[in-house]
């Protein structure tokens, strides 16, 4: 049955975000150029060819972009005369705080969608941003994460619904905190007092006031957010 989350999020119109655009735009001369949409129905030497030129070609993409990144986060921290060539070219990117292995993310990525081997879809939206996180987990879990934030809804639980005990997600949250890495909690629901936003996390909270293997600091290491960061609890 679909949501009426999901109902509201399509009808409405929203913002792309205009770096994950330039860097489809960027797969998409690739995938026109190698790709054999016509008269191509088998799998044969031509079809595997087509696959390793649109790889080596989008990975060649993904890490000019990762270099220009890196460029970006150089000169972002001081006042300098001239934007960064990436600012120039998508200028509402804003500042990066972690180095992008943009080139080993979509590698990763590739060998579980098959982008390379598509000949009728070209690179998504959906496809840049799933390199995106995984660029982005890959950077933080060398040890330098201290802070993870997650969505409530339709995130840690089904829309209008609660972290339960049974969820899968409670023991993963509670290794994060066991690793020292704090969490937070952002969702939208705009509950004035804490007991309504323990109703909905229950599950999770229960939890970390009952865990043996949890310090007493460890057990404080969660922070929620409601209201649209109204509310701190």
């Amino acid at each position: 049955m679909t949501t009426r989350y999901r109902v509201e999020y399509a009808l409405k119109t929203h913002r792309r975000d205009q770096f994950i655009e330039w860097v489809k735009g960027l797969l998409a001369v690739p995938f026109v150029l190698y790709s054999e949409p016509t008269g191509v129905f088998g799998d044969g030497t031509n079809v595997d060819r087509m696959a390793e030129e649109s790889h080596r070609r989008y990975a060649e993409i993904m890490r000019d972009v990762e270099r220009m990144i890196d460029d970006h986060m150089t000169i972002q921290g001081h006042d300098e005369a001239f934007p960064s060539k990436l600012l120039m070219l998508v200028p509402t990117a804003g500042p990066f705080f972690t180095r992008l292995p943009l080139e080993a993310a979509f590698k990763y990525q590739d060998r579980k969608r098959h982008i390379s081997s598509r000949r009728y879809v070209a690179p998504s939206f959906n496809d840049v941003r799933l390199v995106l996180n995984s660029a982005q987990l890959m950077a933080v879990t060398g040890g330098a994460l201290q802070l993870a934030t997650f969505d409530g809804d339709v995130t840690l639980y089904d829309d209008g619904k609660s972290l339960e005990p049974d969820s899968p997600v409670v023991p993963r949250l509670l290794d994060l905190l066991r690793k020292n890495i704090k969490i937070g909690i952002v969702t939208a629901a705009g509950y004035t007092t804490a007991d309504r936003y323990y109703e909905r996390l229950h599950g999770l909270l229960d939890a970390i006031a009952t865990s043996k293997d949890l310090d007493p600091i460890q057990k404080q290491n969660i922070v929620i957010m409601g209201g649209e960061d109204n509310y701190l609890f």
